[in-house]
């Protein structure tokens, strides 16, 4: 298990940017494949970004513009967004699952089984 914490959330105006950063505890990142899924009230998480244990990665079509990275000796996972539109308005949330393979890009919220609490995004207009 690895505990994830968020930060980086905040309120910005449309147009705008943040960086997320999600730091995960234990010696042992380099093991773990990570991703970023956002939650509005109502709604089913969704995937937004992941990254493989060496950097391969990818990004749902609609949040194309965002850019995932990490940093495996700060044990940290980075979620760049820029241009911020006010419906992207939501608690965004790190996940993390242990894989044996280098290159895998888990993108299903399934595959995950360690989350984050979530740091909330808001974008006025």
């Amino acid at each position: 298990q690895v505990q994830l914490v968020e930060s980086g959330g905040g309120l910005v105006q449309a147009g705008g940017s943040l960086r997320l950063s999600c730091a995960a505890s234990g010696r042992t990142f380099s093991s773990y494949a990570m991703g970023w899924f956002r939650q509005v009230p109502g709604k089913e998480r969704e995937f937004v970004a992941a990254i493989s244990r060496t950097g391969s990665s990818t990004s749902s079509a609609d949040y194309g513009r965002f850019t995932i990275s990490r940093d495996n000796v700060k044990n940290t996972v980075y979620l760049q967004l820029v241009d911020l539109k006010p419906e992207e308005t939501a608690v965004y949330y790190c996940a993390a699952v242990q894989r044996e393979s280098e290159i895998e890009v888990p993108t299903f919220r399934y595959d995950y089984d360690n989350w984050g609490q979530g740091t909330r995004v808001t974008v006025s207009s």
